[in-house]
């Protein structure tokens, strides 16, 4: 039951990727599933910190992949990799640094491109 509560994100996935496929879910439906994966994925799922330092990656754990570790500055480096445009390139490499953290960012961006489709199927017909 421990593991469920860290990842329980992964079913909520897993209901809005069976919701696109089959289309049974409605647009609103699909919008909250998308809202809740965007969440988990960046602010709350099981990862590694990643944030670049003297030593390179930090592998202490975090949550979620936008979060940073227990480390203050860590926390503020992700969050400035995402305003400030010089340091795209550095976010990028904190944001794919193995597996399971590319798989958990993979998610996050899948989460929020199915929201902005879901918000956008009422306009277009929905016959995706």
């Amino acid at each position: 039951m421990k593991d469920f509560q860290k990842y329980w994100g992964w079913a909520v996935f897993a209901v809005l990727l069976a919701g696109w496929l089959t289309s049974d879910l409605g647009p609103g439906l699909l919008l909250a599933l998308s809202g809740v994966c965007t969440v988990y994925f960046f602010f709350l799922a099981p990862a590694w910190c990643g944030a670049l330092g003297r030593d390179g990656a930090c592998r202490n754990n975090s949550k979620g992949v936008m979060m940073g570790c227990h480390i203050r500055q860590h926390k503020w480096q992700k969050l400035q990799g995402v305003v400030v445009r010089k340091r795209w390139r550095e976010l990028r490499r904190e944001l794919f640094p193995n597996v399971t953290t590319a798989l958990t960012t993979l998610g996050g961006i899948l989460g929020l491109l199915s929201a902005i489709a879901a918000s956008l199927q009422p306009i277009f017909g929905g016959g995706w």
